[in-house]
Formats: structure tokens, sequence, C-alpha cells
């Protein structure tokens, strides 16, 4: 971490941490920030359910929901981004403040409720972005809306065309009864509309299905069976977690979704079993409490075929993401892997 972006975070952990979250996507356009571009390297190179990697390590949903900084974060050392999540029509979300720092656990609540600027505006956006790494938008529903699951198809056929992969997010603990669409029946009928709309678009991309961190082992199978009859290309695993076990933070029992190095173990035994469930037939994203190169180590071996990252950052700054990607090589380089995809899912058996 350069001396620069040491004193930025220590001005930014002063101010409120939404406001802070704010001033970070600002400066990412003023080029103090080091940008060294996508980590490559022969061993970190990954194909994943189409798309060309540079390397494993992505940026999770939420961190620009608006994609409004995409030029520098495609730059920052990252194998591709995920942007929004998206609704079809603009709105502001929950009321303030909804994001809390928990700093004695390294972690974050959040209770923004898919606070954007509607998929029109970040469809533009995406249309508009310099070409690089791959980036993907998170699909998620109007908070008011009559069908929810409808919404999802509406934002893929508005904002599909200039996006390289699109996440079906019903994992949100934010949206008043959104995690319901995660049951069986409702998530078949909602990924069948979304099918439906990527078949119409002119060239059709990589769907993604995240999952939350708080579902039962039947659950999960249930989930991967359905997933993979609908013909989804991934699984991101997971969203933040309802769960406040072993936290010290004064935050602790804000409302809301629970993102950090807490939430490391849950979300591994989940994207474990997840990867027991589907045998390797469905690539997987390993999400949740990754601090560190060891961190995201674990979730390629526990069964995932790239990682993202969004809290860590909010402690260790943007530079994280490369120092997190060079951190893999070695790794893999120390225990004789030619590629990442030798390594996925080698110690599953240790998290389930």
């Amino acid at each position: 971490m350069s001396l620069v972006e040491r004193v930025g975070l220590l001005a930014l952990r002063r101010i409120d941490p939404e406001t802070a979250h704010g001033l970070a996507l600002k400066a990412l356009h003023t080029g103090f920030a080091p940008l060294p571009g996508p980590v490559r390297a022969p061993r970190l190179a990954v194909r994943l359910a189409g798309l060309d990697l540079p390397n494993p390590v992505g940026l999770a949903a939420g961190f620009d929901k608006n994609a409004t900084a995409l030029g520098p974060l495609m730059r920052a050392g990252f194998g591709f981004l995920e942007v929004g999540a998206a609704t079809p029509r603009p709105q502001p979300g929950n009321p303030r403040p909804r994001l809390f720092r928990l700093a004695e656990d390294r972690a974050a609540i959040n209770r923004f409720g898919f606070n954007n600027d509607g998929a029109d505006a970040i469809a533009a956006r995406l249309a508009a972005r310099p070409s690089g790494i791959p980036v993907g938008l998170n699909l998620g529903a109007n908070k008011d809306s009559d069908d929810r699951a409808a919404d999802f198809a509406r934002v893929l056929r508005t904002c599909g065309p200039h996006a390289d992969f699109a996440t079906v997010n019903v994992s949100s603990p934010n949206t008043e009864k959104l995690r319901d669409l995660q049951g069986a029946d409702a998530l078949r009928g909602l990924l069948a509309g979304v099918m439906e709309a990527r078949s119409d678009l002119a060239r059709p991309l990589p769907v993604f299905l995240k999952i939350a961190p708080d579902l039962t082992d039947a659950e999960i199978a249930e989930i991967a069976a359905v997933a993979m009859d609908a013909g989804v290309d991934a699984i991101i695993a997971t969203n933040t977690t309802l769960s406040r076990d072993g936290l010290r933070s004064p935050a602790r029992d804000q409302a809301g979704g629970l993102s950090g190095a807490p939430l490391f173990a849950r979300s591994t035994r989940v994207l474990a079993r997840l990867s027991g469930e589907t045998g390797g037939a469905l690539p997987l994203i390993g999400v949740g409490g990754i601090g560190s190169a060891e961190d995201a180590y674990a979730k390629i071996r526990a069964g995932a075929t790239a990682v993202q990252l969004y809290t860590a950052m909010v402690y260790q700054g943007l530079s994280l993401a490369a120092g997190i990607a060079q951190g893999l090589d070695a790794l893999l380089a120390r225990d004789g892997f030619d590629n990442v995809a030798e390594a996925v899912g080698t110690d599953r058996k240790a998290w389930t």
C-alpha cells in the first residue's frame, strides 16, 4: 500500500462510511491512486463461463453500483468487475444511515436496499466503457414492484447488450422477501424468465446466480439442481449474512447484511458444499471475507474458479486486488500448480 493510499484510507475512516465510499469512487478519477492495470501471469489466466480473465480476482457488486468508475477500476489489478445491482427504475434505497463499519471485526453491515440510478442510466455507462477486462451487471428488483421476478428480465433486456455477464441477485437481505425467490419453485420461474430474455439478445451472455450464506444443506442442494436445470452458467457464493455470531464492534446489532472477515468460514462452507453438489459441472465464484491471497487461495481450493472482493478494501485499500492476484501466483507456484484450474476443489473435503 502506497503512502498516498494509506493517508487516504485514514482520512476516509474519519467520516460517515457512505460519504467516504462516494468520495473514494470520485477519487479514482483523479489519478492519485496507482493503477497498474490487470495483473497478468500465465498461471493466473482463467476461463470462466466462456469469459477469458487475466486473473481470477474480481470486484464484487455493490462497490460501483452505478458503473461510474469503470475506467479506473479496470486498471486497478482486477481480472473482472461486477457493477450494480441495477433495478428497472431508479430508486433511493433505504433511509440513511445504512452503512456501518465494524472495524474491530474487519467487517461492515449495510442495508442499502438496491439504491441505484436505474437500468437506463447504467446501460448507457456500460455502453460507453473502455475496452479491457470483462464487466458484468448484478440484476435487481424494485422494492415496490408488482412482479419482482419480471424485473430481473427487464434489466437484462435493457443492459444485457452492453455487459459481459449478468448476475441474478435473489440473495440480498435488504429488500423485503427478496430471498424468498431462492425457493425452488420461485427460482425456477424467475430463471426461466431471465433465460428467455437472454435468448432475445443479439449477443447472449453468461448468466450467474448469487446465493445467500444462510442456507441449509438441503436448500443448497435444491438451488444447485434448479440452477443446473435452468442452464445457469455459474453460481456466486455468497452474498452477505444475517448472522452476528462472535462480533465485537459497537455497530454489531445494526440491521442489514454483514460482510467482511466474519463471513469467510460460513461462505466458504457453502461454496464447498455447492462444489460437491454440482460435481464440478458448474463454475463457482467465491465471495465473502477475502482479505489476503491466502483467503482467495482457500476459496479456490474449496471449489471456486474465481473470487470477488469488496469489504476488505475498506480497510486495506484498492491496491489489495493486485496484491492478492500476485500472491495467488506465488501460492500456485509453491504448490506445483501450473494454473488456477488445477487447484480448484483440491481441498473441498476440509470444508464439508
